[in-house]
Parts: structure tokens; C-alpha cells; sequence
């Protein structure tokens, strides 16, 4: 006697198949388009670092033009980050825990900068505080230049730089439980001691992830500076404008210099990731 399968078991055979198929082709898809994305990304990263030697990388740290651009871009860049930070701070936890007619305004002119280009960035800070901006025009009866200034490098970074802290530590703030501080509240604790004691405390962890991402985008802001701050080797020209200039003569210091970017770039994002980590 030969036993056969009935029709029902053959269809749930085949239907099971066909998913497995699906799967199968599904995984792939999703593999090519992964190897792709990975590829164009690490490729042109990885050709900073086989285009020069050790050797040729060590002596362009030595060259005038890459020290001054690396000097120049963490002091600046690190006084934007304290100005953001000092500044930011106050912002953010107001816009996080007060509710007022504006707010909605108040944040969005916070976020301009995010989607606002470098270029028009530049100007706008040209035509306020140049030497016949809005503002400059006044400064300048008394002497007082900013446009084209190592200080004008300190605004433009600034300006790009502080939503990605102001972002992140509204987020924060938003995040820690409100029952802390009404409970310190209700102890008689004011609200500049409920600010300073709980509610930092507790957002600590995001709030340096942000002041880390705003350090990594002050220290590659380009388009605003030179339009704002200009181009000027130990006075103005950070390390994303020295790669424009020298990469015109030396391609090994602006490739030097990219790999320092990249470098720290990664860098900022690990850091991130495990401040992230360890606060949740």
C-alpha cells in the first residue's frame, strides 16, 4: 500500500517554502544593501589614511600651518563649548520645565542653525556684527571689531554649534522624573538649588554627551567662519579651513589635518555612546 499526502499538507508544504524563500532573499537584500552603505562610507575614510606614509603624516604635525590650525581650533572651539554650555543650560531647562507664551517660537529659533547653511550662517553674522553690520557699525565708533577676528571664530562656532547642546539637554530634562524635585519642592528647597542639586544632577549624563557633540561641531565649522571670520593663518583659519588652503600646495598636511578630524570624530561618537550607555 503506497501512502500519498492529502492536498492540505502539500499547499502548507509549499506556502512554508515560499516563506522560507522570502526570508532567504529578504536577508540577502538586506546584506548587499548594508555591504554598500558600509563600503561607501569606510572607503573614502580609509583612503585618507593609505594615500600617506607614517613618516609623511609625523613631519606635517611639524609644519607651521598645522600647528597654528590645531592650536587655534581646540582653544576655540573649547570656549565656544563653555559659552554654549554656560549659556545653554539656563535655556534649556527653562524651555524643559516652564510652560510659556512663546516657547514653541523660542525653540524653533534655537533649532535654526541645525538646518540654516554654513554660508548664509556667515552673513548673517557679517551683516549684524561686521565692521557695517546692524550692531558692528555702533561697535566700531568705539573701536571695537569683531568681523574677521579670532573672536568672530568663537561666534560663528557658537552659532552652528548650540543647538546640538541645547537639543540634547532639553531632552534631558524632559527625561528626569519631576517627582525628585517636587518632593524637594515641598522641603522648602528653591528653585536654583532644585536646578543645581537634582535636576543636573540627574540629566549629567546627557547633558555631556551634548556639550560633546557641540565641541565636534565647532571644532569642523568651516562655511561660517570663513565668511564671517575669513581666512587668516594663526588668527582665524582653523583646521577645516587649513585643509581647504594647504590641500591647493600640501596634500599631505590637509590630508594630515583630515585625519586628525577623523580621528577625533570617532572619538566624540564612542564618547557618546558610552555616556549614553552608562546613564540608562
Amino acid at each position: 500500500m503506497v501512502l500519498t499526502r492529502s492536498q492540505p499538507e502539500r499547499g502548507i508544504s509549499l506556502f512554508g517554502s515560499r516563506t522560507v524563500l522570502r526570508r532567504a532573499v529578504l536577508t540577502l537584500l538586506t546584506a548587499v544593501l548594508l555591504a554598500l552603505f558600509l563600503l561607501f562610507i569606510t572607503l573614502p575614510v580609509a583612503s585618507l589614511f593609505l594615500r600617506i606614509s607614517p613618516e609623511a603624516f609625523l613631519s606635517s604635525l611639524t609644519e607651521p600651518v598645522v600647528l597654528d590650525a590645531l592650536y587655534l581650533s581646540f582653544v576655540t572651539a573649547t570656549v565656544s563649548t563653555m559659552i554654549v554650555v554656560l549659556f545653554g543650560t539656563p535655556l534649556a531647562l527653562v524651555n524643559a520645565r516652564r510652560d510659556y507664551r512663546g516657547r514653541e517660537l523660542v525653540d524653533t529659533l534655537t533649532d535654526l542653525p541645525i538646518v540654516l547653511p554654513p554660508a548664509v550662517a556667515g552673513l548673517a553674522l557679517l551683516m549684524a556684527f561686521g565692521r557695517r553690520g546692524v550692531i558692528g557699525q555702533y561697535l566700531d565708533i568705539f573701536g571695537i571689531q569683531i568681523g574677521f577676528t579670532t573672536v568672530a571664530v568663537v561666534m560663528a562656532q557658537v552659532f552652528v554649534a548650540s543647538p546640538f547642546y541645547i537639543r540634547q539637554a532639553r531632552a534631558s530634562f524632559e527625561a528626569v522624573d519631576r517627582l525628585y524635585e517636587d518632593a524637594a519642592r515641598t522641603l522648602g528647597a528653591s528653585p536654583g538649588t532644585i536646578a543645581l542639586r537634582i535636576t543636573i544632577p540627574l540629566a549629567w549624563g546627557g547633558l555631556v554627551s551634548g556639550a560633546i557633540l557641540s565641541f565636534a561641531r565647532a571644532l569642523g565649522e568651516f562655511g561660517a567662519t570663513i565668511m564671517f571670520a575669513g581666512n587668516f593663518q594663526g588668527k582665524t583659519q582653523t583646521m577645516p579651513l587649513a585643509i581647504y588652503t594647504t590641500m591647493q600646495g600640501d596634500m599631505n598636511a590637509a590630508i594630515s589635518l583630515s585625519i586628525i578630524l577623523v580621528v577625533i570624530s570617532f572619538a566624540v561618537i564612542s564618547a557618546v555612546k558610552i555616556v549614553t550607555r552608562r546613564k540608562y
